[in-house]
């Protein structure tokens, strides 16, 4: 996938499955900063916070999981269409 849109979809798809930045780095070939920066600019972006973060796990807001929703059903439509 081109879109760097969808790219983030997918890296924050694997930070709300793994609650880690760690994790899913490493699941994406990611460092966990990288991962961690990639999140922060996703919410700037959309202008809400996705992930609550605190020293041991992350959880999604309430905005997180309505984006979580949102992008797994976005994202199976195109791969539906890529197949």
């Amino acid at each position: 996938m081109s879109d760097p849109r969808a790219w983030e979809m997918r890296v924050f798809l694997r930070v709300a499955a793994r609650g880690s930045f760690s994790a899913a780095g490493r699941d994406v070939g990611m460092t966990p900063s990288s991962t961690a920066k990639l999140i922060g600019r996703l919410e700037e972006r959309l202008g809400v916070r996705l992930v609550e973060r605190s020293t041991r796990k992350l959880r999604l807001t309430a905005e997180g999981d309505l984006s979580r929703e949102r992008a797994e059903a976005l994202l199976g439509e195109v791969d539906a269409l890529d197949a």
